[in-house]
């Protein structure tokens, strides 16, 4: 999940993203869930911290 209000839109998280699940879209970063492996490797990089990796499985 990207945080609109944190993102500079420096695109740090594009270029690391190994599957290319990250566009600019109004400005703003834009994570595609259907696309993302949830490596994390977009919030490690991110200047501002602005992305956070949530597990979305729901427990049983």
């Amino acid at each position: 999940m990207v945080d609109e209000k944190k993102c500079i839109t420096c695109g740090s998280c594009i270029s690391i993203c190994p599957v290319s699940a990250i566009k600019i879209v109004k400005g703003k970063a834009k994570i595609d869930p259907k696309k993302c492996i949830k490596c994390g490797g977009c919030a490690q990089f991110c200047p501002v911290s602005a992305i956070e990796i949530k597990d979305e499985k729901k427990p049983n």
